[in-house]
């Protein structure tokens, strides 16, 4: 296993003991994270949107797989399992990530998702009936962004 193998391996066993300061150090001071919910976020939002899903994450149980990476570049497939905390509707996530590195450390982090599966299963009928739209799509990440900003704030 090389050292960008192992980063994301370390990323991830973090993620599943719920250790978010470790994964916060994955990560280097000019990372960006996006994904089909959160985009665009800086390294200091990243970080703090991992401590948020973790600490609200009460339920949440992670499974990875399909390690990969070189000296530039790295993937891998992970499934989030929790309850969405507005619906306290049960989600099973299926997700493929992409990683870039420097020195070490992640500094592009992109998460990939069926965001129409995941709003039927985190937001049931609205989900359903609207997940499919640019709209409904727009509206759940200017949430997203704002109750991150909230927990930031408090």
């Amino acid at each position: 296993m090389n050292a960008n193998q192992q980063l994301i391996t370390s990323f991830y066993e973090a993620f599943q003991r719920k250790d978010y300061v470790a994964m916060q150090a994955c990560y280097a001071d000019n990372a960006v994270f996006t994904d089909e919910v959160f985009q665009k976020l800086d390294a200091a939002h990243t970080r703090k949107m991992w401590e948020m899903l973790i600490k609200r994450g009460k339920d949440l149980e992670l499974t990875f797989s399909n390690v990969e990476a070189n000296d530039a570049i790295g993937s891998a497939a992970w499934t989030a399992t929790y309850t969405f905390s507005q619906t306290k509707r049960k989600v099973v996530n299926h997700i493929r990530a992409s990683f870039e590195f420097e020195n070490g450390k992640i500094v592009k982090h992109t998460d990939r998702f069926d965001f129409y599966e995941w709003s039927k299963q985190a937001l049931g009928l609205s989900g359903l009936l609207l997940g499919w739209t640019g709209f409904f799509r727009k509206k759940v990440q200017q949430t997203a962004r704002q109750s991150l900003q909230a927990y930031i704030n408090q």
